[in-house]
């Protein structure tokens, strides 16, 4: 049986979850046939995950509660196959249920701050990044993720600051530089923030969001030939960007870069 609940608890530290709340002798008996169900359910809703299939992995997620309802891991990557699905309410369910289970997990903090994040509760969502940040003060993707939340309220500087930090504790961060730069053409530093792309799309040539945002600065800018040249790489990277409506709910830029690329795209 020690053999078992070992094996158990290293589900949760797999999973990134840290230190599992229920003591040993807490654990209810749990059976090797158990166990194995387990992991090829678990299995199952990595590869449904993998394909795409957020429903399906859902699906296979609640197999497992249904088994361990006591893993605060398995509601947390629950809740994640329901973010993917834009069911966020239900999604922070999960991640209420997580943190209840392994309140000094970062992971199902995290997780509930990008779900508030998507239905604008801002303050809730930098809630969630302060108390994250208070469990552990090097969570690179905790800083961005504030970051967005406080760009979310407008605080640009402030946003600024964290997406500094976040790049100071992960230099090859992408997508934390990202978000600096264009912070930075929110806040009128326009040279700077070109500059920065420009580094970045030289460190990741297939970045189409830093693709997409040159191409917007450019145009407006009247650098018409890099700004269609940049565009070619972006869309083929990635057709979302034609979107203006997906760019600004769900990749969310600044007004800014948002209007320069309207300007752009109303032209092609």
């Amino acid at each position: 049986m020690i053999k078992l609940i070992a094996i158990l608890l290293s589900l949760l530290l797999v999973f990134g979850l840290g230190e599992p709340v229920m003591a040993q002798s807490q654990l209810p008996q749990i059976t090797e046939e158990q166990l194995q169900k387990g992991d090829e359910l678990t299995k199952k809703a990595f590869a449904a995950t993998d394909k795409g299939d957020f429903a399906s992995a859902e699906k296979y997620w609640t197999e497992i509660i249904e088994k361990f309802p006591q893993n605060p891991a398995i509601w947390s990557n629950r809740g994640n196959s329901r973010v993917s699905q834009n069911k966020l309410l239900e999604a922070i369910a999960d991640y209420n249920k997580a943190i209840e289970l392994a309140p000094n997990a970062t992971d199902p903090y995290l997780n509930r701050g990008t779900a508030l994040e998507g239905l604008g509760k801002w303050d809730d969502a930098l809630a969630d990044y302060n108390h994250l940040l208070e469990l552990d003060p090097k969570d690179a993707m905790a800083y961005n993720n504030r970051g967005n939340a406080k760009a979310g309220l407008g605080k640009w500087d402030s946003a600024i600051a964290d997406y500094q930090k976040a790049n100071e504790i992960a230099p090859n961060f992408a997508f934390a530089r990202a978000n600096y730069a264009l912070a930075l053409y929110e806040t009128g530093e326009t040279e700077q923030a070109i500059k920065e792309m420009k580094n970045i799309v030289r460190k990741y040539p297939k970045f189409a969001d830093m693709r997409a945002a040159l191409t917007a600065a450019y145009w407006v800018s009247g650098q018409k030939g890099e700004a269609e040249s940049n565009w070619v790489a972006a869309y083929g990277l990635d057709r979302r960007y034609k979107d203006i409506s997906w760019v600004k709910n769900i990749r969310r830029w600044p007004p800014s870069m948002i209007a320069a690329l309207d300007k752009f795209l109303k032209l092609k």
